[in-house]
């Protein structure tokens, strides 16, 4: 009887201490969940200001006018050299379209000549600066921005003819001409705020007749010897490094 007895109590001290021994048990510590993943969009949206620096060709056609309509080929030449100019404009991004729109202006020196084979001159071209306001519809795959561009262009043009014999000017010429322009690019975002790109720009001026003034030194009685009349043709290729900076906020997170 004893036996049980104390067996009895034994059992009855356990039930009751095991509670506190659990209690007594530190808690089970929590785990915050991992946050979800930020996804670094870059924002095109803003205005920006920049610099451009590259080269180009300006093809040029040069027939003289011999009077009714009867035109004579003097023959063609590239006028080739380099640029540096800037551009300003404003973009704004929706979803992954970007929208624009660019005035940008550059000095120039792209020249080059031939021997025409109506005077038997030189004839030289010289694009001294042109400008381009064009609007712009691109693609944006976070920060790097593919574009096409689009809109009107002038060119600042100068023209001389020369004496083969003496190097002498004998007669020039100097126009504004107004065309449009058509051009695509990529561009990259390397720093906030901060953007570098590769563009081509294509011109065209198409055809304009020109007096040429200066004395005469002509090998065929038709062109006189005081003033001469030429149409001449060009379009133009431009290829630009370009650096622009962006006033707005270049990182949106999104989740």
């Amino acid at each position: 009887m004893n036996k049980i007895l104390i067996g009895a109590i034994g059992a009855m001290a356990l039930s009751l201490a095991a509670p506190a021994s659990a209690a007594d048990l530190a808690a089970r510590p929590y785990t915050k969940a991992p946050p979800p993943m930020v996804a670094a969009i870059y924002d095109w949206s803003g205005f920006y200001i920049g610099i451009n620096g590259g080269g180009g060709s300006a093809h040029k056609c040069w027939d003289v006018d011999l009077g009714g309509g009867i035109f004579a080929g003097e023959g063609c030449h590239n006028a080739i050299g380099g640029t540096v100019g800037g551009q300003i404009g404003y973009r704004w991004q929706s979803a992954n379209w970007v929208f624009g729109v660019e005035g940008q202006g550059n000095w120039a020196d792209f020249s080059g000549d031939n021997i025409s084979a109506v005077t038997g001159l030189r004839d030289r071209s010289q694009i001294n600066a042109f400008g381009l306001i064009t609007g712009q519809i691109g693609y944006a795959w976070n920060n790097v921005l593919v574009y096409v561009k689009g809109g009107g262009a002038v060119v600042s043009d100068r023209y001389r003819s020369y004496d083969l014999a003496t190097g002498l000017e004998v007669d020039r010429a100097n126009e504004t001409r107004w065309g449009g322009t058509v051009g695509a690019g990529v561009e990259v975002g390397f720093a906030p705020n901060w953007t570098v790109g590769f563009e081509y720009d294509h011109i065209f001026m198409g055809n304009r007749s020109l007096n040429f003034s200066g004395s005469g030194n002509f090998a065929i009685a038709p062109l006189g010897a005081f003033t001469r009349s030429d149409r001449i043709s060009q379009d133009v290729d431009i290829g630009l490094i370009r650096v622009n900076y962006r006033w707005g906020g270049p990182i949106i997170a999104k989740y």
